[in-house]
């Protein structure tokens, strides 16, 4: 299971007005924004025109992604609060930890090249139902922490518990940025938490099904299908296994990326600073344009995802530059709003 810090399930449980429901929001939008810089790093490394699979995989996770940092916005919005997307931490450090202790305390999150091992010993853990439901050789184990499936279930009671006119602000929400079923306006406590069951059900699943949407397994089962090399389908017993189409992995099909790149893995005025630079202003950009958007501005919305599309180029041109002539590794993006 997901395990988070049990403050913030107990702190939100005892959370008396919404008011105090801003944090544990807030908390919620830097949870889901902090797993889109490593995984679009992932996605980013595969040469274009190998790995298309995989790669149509990740890609895939991290639009739900956003999705899912745009409900979590539009909630606080709904409900008088301000998003903070572009502020001091807001990017977490990496490698290192996730928001609210995800993962268990001694759980780094690094910035890496795709890799069998990421997606297995680092993505999957990210994504890691309450209850994974036995898929092949995956079995499920008992929980010893408190979970981001209690703390998303905390948050529907509390949203539930508060007064009817503490809902509104619409037109300050990001709407019709995502298909019309999953990014709507939140307008009461109902749509916030059907919402956020969105969100659940995108990232674990459910108890009985991994998942989905018809075809759609959940993220947690979409990269299981990474790992195991092929497609989840339903067993003649009416279980689950990855035995459906093969999904190809290409091992030269990736750029040799340096893990955790940082701002000086060129010399200051060479080349190869002013990539790394662009690409550090270019998400930079990205997160000054989310933050408009989700304060008063949403038409912005637009903006930010075609600066997501430009990322990738900037990425893999420093993905192809070589930190020493004529050597490997190569150089990587860096992330950060500071």
């Amino acid at each position: 299971m997901i395990r988070i810090d049990p403050k913030w399930v107990e702190g939100l449980q005892s959370s008396r007005s919404r008011e105090e429901l801003y944090l544990y929001l807030q908390k919620a939008i830097e949870l889901e924004h902090s797993t889109i810089p490593p995984y679009l790093t992932a996605y980013y490394s595969l040469k274009p025109g190998l790995n298309d699979g995989i790669g149509n995989l990740l890609r895939s996770i991290v639009i739900e992604e956003m999705l899912h940092m745009t409900i979590a916005a539009n909630i606080l919005v709904s409900i008088g609060g301000a998003p903070s997307i572009n502020g001091p931490g807001f990017v977490p450090r990496y490698p290192g930890p996730l928001p609210m202790g995800i993962g268990g305390k001694d759980f780094v999150v690094p910035i890496a090249a795709f890799s069998l091992p990421l997606v297995k010993g680092t993505f999957m853990v990210i994504e890691e139902p309450e209850e994974p439901i036995p898929v092949g050789t995956l079995r499920a184990q008992p929980p010893h922490y408190r979970t981001i499936g209690e703390f998303y279930d905390a948050l529907k009671e509390k949203l539930r518990g508060l007064d009817p006119s503490a809902f509104g602000h619409v037109d300050r929400q990001v709407v019709g940025a995502f298909s019309k079923d999953q990014n709507f306006p939140i307008k009461c406590a109902d749509t916030a938490c059907q919402a956020i069951d969105i969100i659940v059900r995108q990232g674990e699943g459910s108890a009985v099904d991994p998942f989905e949407a018809p075809g759609e397994p959940a993220h947690y089962y979409r990269f299981g299908e990474i790992c195991y090399g092929s497609k989840l389908i339903r067993g003649q017993d009416g279980g689950f296994l990855y035995g459906g189409a093969p999904i190809a992995f290409v091992s030269d099909g990736v750029f040799p990326m340096k893990e955790n790149p940082t701002a000086d893995q060129f010399p200051r005025g060479t080349f190869g600073r002013l990539l790394s630079d662009n690409f550090t202003e270019g998400y930079r950009n990205l997160l000054n344009a989310l933050h408009l958007a989700f304060n008063g501005e949403p038409e912005r919305i637009s903006a930010a995802l075609g600066l997501m599309y430009q990322l990738r180029l900037l990425a893999q041109r420093l993905m192809g530059t070589p930190l020493e002539a004529d050597a490997l590794p190569t150089a990587g993006p860096v992330y950060t709003a500071e």
